[in-house]
This record gives structure tokens, sequence and C-alpha cells, in this order.
């Protein structure tokens, strides 16, 4: 399995490396195209309804204009003076037309015109304005005229807004005719949206090149683990990316960091544990060439049978550390447990029983803790069987052990007790390592409190062993009653009950 994540190393590290490396290749442009394209289509969107809204105000105005002009002629036209309010009368239309265009003055883009009997009598146009005897369409036009009329039309000298009063009197027939050139009004929107979208067009360009420089300070812990995952190799997962910030790419840098320090533990378990491994597996397979040598020069067939029976036993030893090592790497999987609810008390003196036929020696069955919990029940008999077997291996046959469960604040407590010599202080805290074992027991594989410690790390706990009752070793398996599926608050303080046995020796 090591031999397959040393080889996927390098895979994962180049097409991770390629995988980021082309995103980082353009995610910044297009970030920034996003940007520009954006802001681009809110400006477009702005100007339009900038220009319409300007637009509207002066057909606006020029509605209002042409409404007061033709206002002030039709009240004139009536008999009454514009402002005054004084009475007129007016003979025929060339009176009228002349006391009205002696006080009348052409606004901004206006011509006043007058007609009597199809002649142009008047023609008073503003200096933006256009003359009447430049417009002989339009002027024939409005000679056509019957009643009021306001209208638009299209001339050489550009669009015209026009109103037209026919009017009679004393035998004369004219045309009062109002017409407003906004071309100028025009022209200064359209300079006005031209300097509009000159200053819009710099916006984006500033923006743009903010946005680009920001969007590589956002982007830089992401270059920065694609560098890191392209200089990764399966002998050095020391590199991390620094992180600055709390941004959605600092916590991406920050998650890439806690992977590597997480494959950096693995890597650093897995070479220690096949360096341990090949040391302790060379071992016996020394010892089986050396022996498989000497059978040639053995003629005794005593001596042959003897090599052999050695030889079967350094190969029942290599079956039980590889079958071990199987059930160590097997705790690293998350079906390594099957989950289902333990009665505790049932189970401790079920596995007792088991534990007291394995050698004759007294037994004893402790306290059992009364409640149910979720567990591995073959996964904790594993565990307690190979505490008892450790017990039998490293005392003598006068020794006594016990075998107990109970509940100890917020954990459940699974105990192995003897009352031999016990474990030094020093050899405590490493006993539970790998390939740890007494200097007397050669035929130990070393992995066996391995494994119990690795079933309790499955179901969240811990193992370890203190001083017995009698001054002995006393192994103990806590696991938190969370873990278990069980509140503390739910257990009671005499959740545990003693029981005994007598001694099962075996023959």
């Amino acid at each position: 399995m090591s031999s397959r994540l040393r080889g996927a190393v390098p895979s994962v590290r180049t097409r991770l490396g390629n995988l980021l490396g082309a995103m980082l290749g353009n995610m910044r442009l297009r970030i920034l195209a996003t940007t520009v394209l954006l802001l681009a289509a809110f400006f477009a969107v702005s100007l339009l309804q900038l220009r319409n809204t300007l637009v509207d105000r002066l057909d606006k105005e020029i509605g209002e204009q042409l409404e007061r002009e033709i206002g002030e002629f039709d009240l004139l036209a009536e008999g009454t003076a514009p402002g005054s309010g004084s009475r007129v009368v007016f003979p025929d239309v060339s009176s009228l037309f002349d006391f009205y265009f002696a006080r009348e003055v052409p606004d901004e883009g206006e011509t006043l015109i007058g007609f009597v009997d199809g002649e142009l009598v008047h023609d008073e146009a503003h200096p933006d304005a256009v003359s009447a005897r430049d417009l002989p369409r339009s002027t024939a036009y409005w000679l056509t005229v019957t009643e009021k009329t306001t209208g638009t039309r299209m001339t050489d000298a550009g669009e015209v807004r026009y109103s037209v009063y026919p009017v009679s009197r004393g035998g004369q027939s004219g045309h009062f005719v109002v017409a407003i050139f906004p071309r100028a009004e025009q022209a200064a929107i359209e300079a006005a949206i031209v300097d509009q979208a000159r200053n819009q067009v710099i916006t984006i360009v500033v923006a743009s090149a903010i946005g680009y420089v920001l969007a590589g300070r956002v982007l830089r812990p992401l270059r920065s683990l694609a560098e890191t995952a392209r200089k990764i190799s399966d002998t050095d997962l020391t590199r991390r990316i620094p992180v600055r910030g709390q941004d959605e790419a600092s916590q991406i840098a920050s998650a890439f960091n806690d992977m590597l320090a997480r494959l950096e533990r693995a890597f650093a378990t897995q070479r220690q544990f096949l360096d341990e491994s090949s040391h302790e597996l060379r071992a016996p397979l020394t010892v089986i060439r050396g022996h498989l040598e000497l059978m040639d020069l053995e003629d005794d067939p005593r001596e042959r049978a003897a090599i052999v029976s050695l030889l079967t036993d350094e190969i029942d030893r290599m079956n039980r550390m590889v079958e071990d090592l199987l059930t160590l790497a097997r705790a690293q999987r998350p079906d390594f447990l099957a989950v289902d609810e333990v009665d505790v008390g049932a189970w401790t003196e079920e596995v007792f029983r088991k534990a007291s036929v394995l050698d004759a020696r007294e037994w004893a069955l402790g306290s059992t803790a009364d409640l149910v919990v979720r567990a591995d029940e073959q996964r904790l008999t594993q565990a307690v069987m190979q505490l008892a077997v450790n017990a039998c291996q490293h005392n003598g046959a006068d020794v006594r052990v016990e075998v107990g469960s109970l509940v100890r604040g917020s954990s459940l407590v699974i105990y192995v007790e003897d009352d031999g010599p016990g474990i030094p202080d020093e050899d405590a805290e490493r006993i539970f390592e790998r390939f740890q074992r007494a200097n007397t027991d050669l035929r130990s594989t070393g992995l066996g409190l391995s494994i119990v410690s690795a079933i309790a790390d499955a179901h969240g706990g811990r193992a370890r062993v203190r001083h017995g009752r009698s001054g002995g070793a006393r192994f103990e398996i806590l696991l938190p009653l969370l873990s278990l599926g069980v509140r503390p608050t739910e257990v009671q303080v005499d959740a545990s009950r003693s029981h005994s046995a007598p001694a099962a020796p075996v023959r």
C-alpha cells in the first residue's frame, strides 16, 4: 500500500500543479474580463438612460415653448394684449402681425413667421435658428394648414418642431408659425454623452488596473499553492503556504497546509512502520535461511526434525506478525469497526469466560458496567483477549489475572489486571508502540499492544497501563461515553457491580 501511495504522490502533485497552473493562467484575466464587462454594461445602460432623459426633457421644454408662443398669439388674436390684459382691436391680419412682432423676440433656436394671403411678411429668427426663406418646402406645407397644428418635420437644417396658427380678419387670411430648431440643444446633449462616455472609459481603465492588482493579491495564495504543489515530493512534505487574512483564498491555502501536515504525518508514520516491519521480518528470514543451509549438512534425523520444528515455529511467528500488521493497517480504514449495541455487563462476563481458558491460573471477574453502548463487540473482545494473552505471556502460572469493566466519570473503563511484578515506569509510555516488547519475550511480535491501542483509538478512546492494586500491571481501555452514544448524565453512579469467579485452570 505504501509503494502505491509513494508512486501516487508525484502523479497527484503533477496533476494538481498543472490544473492550478492552467486555472491561474486565465483566472486573473477572467476575473478582470468579467469586471470590465459588468462595468461596461452598467455604464452603457446608464449612458442610454441619461441620453433618453435629456432628450425627453428637451422635447418637453420645446413643447412648452410652442404652447406658450401659440397661447400668447391666440390671446392677442382674441383682442387681449399679453401682459397688460388691455383690450385691443385689429382690423386685419397685417395689423395683428405688426403688433405681435413689434413686441416679440425669438428665443434660442426659435423662428417666428407670419404669412398674409400666402405672402411672407414677417420672419424673425434667432441666430441658432433658420429663416423661413431657407425652408421652401416647409413653408409651402404650412400654408396649406387650415387649423391649429403642431408637428415635426425634417429639413435641410435638421429637425424642426413647429406650431401653425391659421387666422382670418378684415378679408385677409394669414398663418402664424412658430418653428423651433433643437439642433444646438441636441448637439449639447450628444457632447455631454460623449464626455460622459469618455469619463466612463477612463473609469473602466482605472478600475481594471486596480482590479488586476487586487485579483493578483487575492489569487496569491492559490499561486503559492500551485508552486508548493509543484515542489512537493514524497521525501519533502515540509513546505507550507504563507497565509494572510481570512478570505476564501486564504482559507483554501490554510486547508491545503492542513492537508500537507496530515500527509507528512501519515508518510512519516508509514516510513517508520516500513522500517520497523522490515527489520522485524528480517530476523526470522535470516533464521530460516541459516537453518535451511544447515539442513543440507545435517545427516542426523533428530537434528533435522529439530530444525524443521524451529523453521515451522519461525514461519508461524511471521504469519502472526503479518496478520498483526494487516490489523494495524485496517485500523486506518473507515470500515475497521462494525458498530452495534453492546450490553457491557453481559459482554464483560462473556469475554471473561473466553479469557479464563487461555491458561491454567487463577482468573477473576471483576466489576461489570451495567449499560448499553454502541461499539464493535468483536474488536473490543480482540483487544481484551490480547491483554489477557499478554498477561499470560509475561507472568508465571501463580499470577492472578482479573478482567472487568466499570464507569469512571465520563468514560467506560475496560481493564485486565494482574498481581505480577508489574511494568517499570520508563516502559509504560512506550509499551503501546509497535514492535516494543519485553526483552525476555523473544517470541512476541511486539504488535499486540499496538493493536489494543488502535482499537481504543478507533472507538475515540485510548489505552494505558497503570500500577495494579496488588503491585502488578493494570491495563485499561478508556472509552468516552459520548463516543459510545451514551450521555454521562444518563449513567447512574452505581452503574457497575462487582462479581468474582474462581480460577479456571486449563490443562
